[in-house]
This record gives structure tokens, sequence and C-alpha cells, in this order.
């Protein structure tokens, strides 16, 4: 029987370019990538991005002097919310005219043009899709304030993108972990391309540390004069690096394509602070598995996770949260696909939840008895 992870929280794509608070249910169908290839990447000829793991000081050196955002209203159990900051994708396309001189941001960043997906190029990661809405809501019902004032934890978000499941457990990390019981948390935020981690993967996070610690931080005092900015004004990311260090929280950022070295290289640089002992761990991933080849590396990767989770650290629980639509029509991934694939590869998996209104979605977890 699985001991499920025990994270808990009090049909489309949820982008809404320009709306100041969003609502689940205002969400639009995602663009296809081209019905030209069945496969979201490689390209022929092309290789794939190498693993890198991206120097947290570096990343937070090429912020912009402000951040816009709009807040995505999740509706949990119990009529309760949960509101998560995503940075606006208008402000993301000024900061990159600022830096390019006005060139055509669809050609320099292909996901803030008209595609979804772009094969090879670009895997989606500048969009907020529905499965990762419906990640948050699985990771709502786990109790996660017992785990994270219990346990060390590493939270592994693969294809993370804008990472609202990951803003989740932040959010809850800042304002429910016990101030004597701190335990350390680790979150490793994986994507494809490692311009979406500079443009809004990490800047998200800022986002939910500033709107999280205004009060009680000194250096945010002027930082919200205008509404729906965050001013990084002097001192702002300072203060962030010391929350992260004072609240044993460790940030870690690797782009490039799945494979045997991104597992390595994930444990060699993207797991800094490497917990011992009753460690949790967790690897979510949503939308994924949109293609024959995306489901097969993918599943390849999250197999060798947990079995060096398994062998490197044999008295925590390690375990994946999968969320993905039933069918990709026109590109050949599936649910069903993937959780023979898995099971095909050994791995135990149970459904945890559908979606059965608007384009019919569902979660898995994968675990290895």
């Amino acid at each position: 029987m699985a001991s499920g992870f025990s994270f808990g929280f009090a049909g489309d794509d949820i982008e809404d370019d320009g709306q100041s608070t969003s609502q689940v249910n205002s969400i639009a169908t995602p663009t296809p990538p081209a019905a030209t290839s069945a496969s979201a990447f490689p390209v022929q000829g092309k290789p794939l991005l190498p693993p890198t793991h991206h120097d947290i000081d570096h990343m937070l050196s090429r912020l912009p002097s402000k951040i816009a955002y709009s807040l995505l209203d999740v509706e949990l159990e119990e009529r309760k919310v949960i509101q998560i900051p995503r940075r606006e994708l208008w402000d993301v396309r000024v900061q990159l005219m600022a830096e390019d001189d006005g060139s055509n941001i669809s050609e320099t960043e292909p996901g803030l043009g008209e595609h979804d997906v772009k094969t090879g190029i670009y895997e989606g990661g500048f969009k907020s899709w529905e499965s990762s809405v419906d990640l948050v809501k699985v990771l709502a019902s786990e109790n996660a304030p017992t785990v994270l004032n219990r346990d060390p934890c590493v939270l592994m978000e693969l294809g993370c993108g804008t990472a609202l499941p990951s803003l989740a457990l932040f959010h809850w990390a800042m304002n429910e972990r016990k101030s004597g019981e701190k335990q350390p948390l680790t979150l490793v935020l994986a994507d494809y391309n490692p311009s979406v981690l500079y443009l809004v993967t990490l800047p998200n996070f800022i986002l939910a540390w500033a709107l999280s610690q205004r009060e009680s931080t000194s250096a945010l005092a002027d930082a919200f004069s205008l509404e729906d900015e965050v001013e990084l004004l002097p001192g702002v990311v300072e203060a962030f690096k010391e929350f992260l260090t004072s609240n044993q929280i460790t940030l870690s950022f690797l782009s490039g394509g799945w494979s045997p070295e991104f597992v390595d290289l994930l444990y060699n640089s993207g797991i800094p602070s490497n917990p011992t002992g009753n460690v949790q761990t967790l690897v979510i991933g949503a939308e994924t598995i949109y293609s024959p080849f995306a489901l097969e590396s993918f599943a390849a990767t999250l197999l060798l996770i947990l079995e060096r989770e398994r062998n490197e650290r044999p008295s925590g629980h390690a375990s994946s949260i999968v969320g993905a639509k039933k069918m990709y029509f026109g590109v050949g991934g599936s649910l069903d696909d993937f959780v023979l694939r898995m099971r095909g590869l050994g791995a135990s998996v149970e459904p945890l939840r559908e979606e059965a209104e608007g384009v019919r979605r569902g979660v898995v977890r994968c675990y290895l008895s």
C-alpha cells in the first residue's frame, strides 16, 4: 500500500495576459504545437539543450527594477482559496524589448508569440497550464504543515514553467511552519528553457515572498507603491536571500532536456543542502507527457530519480504526482499511456484526482515499492 506524500494545503491554459485577478474558471484552451511534428522535441539535426544548473545570485542580478503581476485564485476544499502571484507576460515582453532594442519578441522568445509549444525551441513554460492547478488542489488535500514541520522536504518540479504547485508549497512554508521547528526545505525548479526560469519562475517566487512578507519586512515598506507591481528597491533582493537562509529554504534552478545527465546534475548541483534522514521527496510534473517522446523521456527520468532516492536516502520516502490530460489530440500523448509505461518500468501507480468538466484530466501518484 502506498504511503502517500502527505503534503497538504488548506481543461485549459490559464493564461489571462493583462488581467489583475484570475479565476480558474476563466481559462482558454491552449494552442497545440504544429501538426508537422508528433513530438515535443527533439528536432532532427538539433541536439537537446544540455542540462545546466543556474546560480541563483546570478539570476537575481538579472532581475528588472520592478515586476508587474496578477493573482490567480485557486479554489480548494471547504471554500478555501489560495492566491498565487504570476508575473504578467506583457511585463516580460517589456523587459525583453528593453534588453533587445525592441527586436521581434516572438522570434527571440517563441513562447511569447502565438504558439504554446514550438518544437525543440520552446516547451510551454511561459504559460500556466490547467493540470498545474490540479496539482495545487491535490497538494492542498494532503496536510503540508505537518510534514513541513516534521521532516526535511525536497520538492522537484520538472517542466516547472510558472511553477504554480511549487509556489503553493512555498506559500505554506512561509506562513504555516512553526518558528522553532523549521526543517530544511529544498525546492528544485527545472524547465527546458533557461529563459523561462529567469523571466517567470524566479520572479514568481520573489512575488510570492514579497506579498507574504510585506507587513513584516522593512525592505518592502515602499515596494508596493504602485498597484499590481513590486519595485525591487535597494535591499529587497538581499532581504529575499536572507529570508531563504534564515528559514532553511533552498531554491535551485536547472534547465535542459531530461536525461541521465540531467539526473546526475540534479544530484550534484541541484540539491546543494543534501538533506539526510527521514527526507520526504516529491517529484511533480504538469503537462509533461504531451507527446510520445516527451512521455518516454519524462518517465525514464522520473524512474531514475525515484531509484536514486531509494538508494541514497533509504530512510526517507519518495513519490511523484503527475497531472495531465487524458488525451493530447494531434500529438499522441495520454495519461493512460503514461500509467502503462510507469508500471512497465516497475513503478506502482494510483489515481488521485479526475477532472471530467471541460478537457478531461487526471492526477496520478507514482512510487517504488
